[in-house]
């Protein structure tokens, strides 16, 4: 059984996807507008993200086909139970992860996807469009800054981190998600060029990961030891 490619998610996802596309052109034109160092240190900024996305608020901000794809893959493979994300935006990364819980478990197997955004109009688009997909019982979408709302009640084992909010809170992200990890557990972050705080930490072996780029705006890294 694979949702992904099937109706009415393989429809759904075409659709969002080119709206996707449309939006965000909008805004990276308008961000390739500032130069390169202002656009570096406002993308890392740990302090002025909530402006920062407000301002981005119609933009889906989403991942690429690719990556959405290879988000289903890595949950379905390693047979994720629960899940967690930093930056729910419209949904499109929420859906992959959901359909591939959905295609391990099925229904009332005891799967879980925890999604964090703060911008209201995203959360309630978010969640039309996961009842759409028919993945409400799967998907708990928690408004607000993900400093709040990922800071209790997690999962006791998580065991997929995706991190595709603001990139200069990626580090703090992973400080509260880091306790419940489960050993072997796979982190993915987009455009994690945007958090070099990040990158230097996951990349350090001496700090429980092994991490490697993977394509030209993700990094994807497995912990080592820890967790639950």
């Amino acid at each position: 059984m694979n949702t992904l490619t099937q109706a009415p998610l393989a429809a759904l996802l075409d659709r969002l996807f080119a709206d996707a596309e449309a939006s965000t052109t909008r805004v990276q034109s308008q961000i390739q507008s500032v130069p390169e160092a202002q656009r570096a240190a406002m993308m890392a900024d740990k302090e002025g993200y909530l402006d920062l996305y407000t301002w981005m608020k119609d933009a889906h901000l989403a991942v690429s086909r690719e990556t959405g794809r290879l988000l289903y893959m890595l949950a379905l493979s390693s047979r994720a139970r629960n899940i967690v994300e930093f930056g729910t935006s419209f949904g499109v990364s929420t859906l992959h992860l959901a359909a591939a819980l959905r295609d391990n478990w099925g229904e009332g197997g005891g799967a879980r996807l925890i999604s964090s955004e703060f911008e209201p109009g995203k959360v309630a688009a978010a969640r039309a469009t996961i009842a759409e997909a028919g993945f409400a019982d799967l998907v708990e979408i928690r408004e607000g800054d993900a400093l709040d709302t990922l800071a209790c009640d997690l999962p006791e084992r998580i065991d997929l981190l995706l991190l595709d909010g603001a990139k200069g809170l990626y580090p703090a992200i992973l400080d509260l998600a880091e306790p419940f990890l489960a050993p072997g557990a796979l982190i993915l972050a987009d455009n994690a060029d945007w958090s070099p705080d990040y990158l230097a930490r996951v990349r350090d072996p001496a700090r429980g990961y092994l991490s490697v780029p993977f394509a030209d705006d993700v990094e994807l890294s497995m912990r080592l030891g820890g967790g639950r």
